[in-house]
C-alpha cells in the first residue's frame, strides 16, 4: 500500500472511532449503562490500526444456503442464513471462517461473521466478536471479498450483560491472535 494511501485508511478508522466513542458516550441507544456514559466514559478500548489485519478473503457461497440457529449469551436462538466460507491467510496461517446473512435479508450485501481467537477473554470479550464484510456480488461462484479486522467490534452484551447476543458457532475460532479492532471494554479507562 501506497504511503499516502496508508495515511488515508488510518485517518477514515481514526475518525471511524471518535464516531463511535461519541454514539458510546452520548446517543440514547447506547449499550453503556446510562450511569458511566457522557463525563463518566472513557471511550473504547481498541488495538493499534495494523493494515496488515485488512485481508482479502475468497468468499465461497454455499450453493443452497440454509437458515441455522446460532446460540446466544441469554440462552435464546438467532436465526440465521449461513451463507458461504471466508476462506483467507492471517499470521502465516490458513483462516476459515462462515459468513452468515440476516435470514430476512438473503440478498443483502452485509455479510455477519462472529468470530472467536486466541484473544478471545483475554485482550477481547471473551464470547467473541463480530465483523460484518461486504459481499457486492451475486451467484455461487467465488469471489474476492475485504474483511477487515481493524473493524472487529464487541456486541452490546460485552457492555452490559442484560444484552442477548449471538455468539459465533465453534467453526468460527480462529487459530491465531486478532490483534486488531475492539479490545475489551474496561469501564474505568
Amino acid at each position: 500500500m501506497r504511503q499516502d494511501d496508508e495515511q488515508a485508511y488510518i485517518a477514515e478508522l481514526e475518525e471511524y472511532r471518535r464516531w463511535r466513542d461519541e454514539a458510546f458516550r452520548a446517543h440514547p441507544d447506547s449499550p453503556v449503562p446510562q450511569d458511566l456514559r457522557g463525563a463518566a466514559f472513557g471511550g473504547l478500548a481498541y488495538f493499534p490500526i495494523a493494515h496488515t489485519y485488512c485481508v482479502e478473503a475468497t468468499l465461497t457461497p454455499h450453493p443452497v444456503p440454509e437458515v441455522v440457529p446460532l446460540g446466544s449469551t441469554q440462552g435464546d436462538v438467532r436465526e440465521q442464513l449461513r451463507f458461504g466460507e471466508l476462506t483467507f491467510q492471517l499470521g502465516g496461517a490458513k483462516c476459515r471462517l462462515t459468513a452468515f446473512k440476516d435470514a430476512g435479508d438473503p440478498d443483502g450485501a452485509v455479510l455477519f461473521v462472529p468470530f472467536r481467537d486466541t484473544t478471545s477473554g483475554h485482550e477481547t470479550y471473551a464470547a467473541g466478536r463480530y465483523v460484518e464484510p461486504r459481499d457486492s456480488g451475486k451467484g455461487t461462484q467465488p469471489r474476492a471479498v475485504v474483511v477487515d479486522f481493524n473493524l472487529a467490534y464487541n456486541p452490546y452484551c460485552a457492555y452490559d450483560a442484560r444484552f442477548s447476543c449471538t455468539l459465533p458457532p465453534a467453526e468460527n475460532s480462529l487459530p491465531v491472535p486478532v490483534t486488531a479492532g475492539e479490545r475489551t471494554y474496561d469501564s474505568g479507562h
